[in-house]
Parts: structure tokens; C-alpha cells; sequence
């Protein structure tokens, strides 16, 4: 039970980092932040398609992982014991 419980956090955290780096690169959010208003060569950096690509395609990755992990989680079931 307990490695079960574990096994649905890792899910959850794939799935939803995944959502959020495929998402949030292509929102205001990334425009305007600490991190890309500290300098122009940050801003002209993080702010390029290509990075915001990079970063969509790491949480494609992540989400692929929890789908897989998901798929695992389904696919293995536990005998029922009968009392």
C-alpha cells in the first residue's frame, strides 16, 4: 500500500510539472519575471522560441513519464485476498 501511495505522488508531481513547463513558457508569466527582467541578455535569452521550445519539450517528457507510470500503476494489480 504504501509503495502505491508513493507510486501515485510521482504521477501526480510528472503530470503536473509536465503541464506547467509545456504551458507556462507561452504565457505572460515568462515575459515578465525576475529572472528575465534582471537583464537584456537574459531577456534576449529566455525569452527566444527555441528555449521556450526546450522547455515545452522537457515537460512533454514529463508528462510522458507520468503517463507511463500511470499505465504501470493501472496495469499492476494487487491479488484480493479473500477472508
Amino acid at each position: 500500500m504504501r509503495e502505491r501511495f508513493s507510486r501515485s505522488l510521482l504521477i501526480v508531481y510528472f503530470l503536473e510539472a509536465g503541464l506547467v513547463l509545456l504551458v507556462a513558457p507561452w504565457t505572460t508569466f515568462w515575459d515578465r519575471n525576475v529572472f528575465v527582467e534582471a537583464s537584456p541578455l537574459a531577456e534576449a535569452f529566455l525569452t527566444a522560441h527555441a528555449v521556450r521550445g526546450v522547455v515545452s519539450g522537457v515537460g512533454l517528457l514529463n508528462l510522458g513519464a507520468g503517463l507511463v507510470e500511470l499505465g504501470r500503476l493501472l496495469a499492476r494489480r494487487e491479488p484480493q485476498v479473500l477472508r
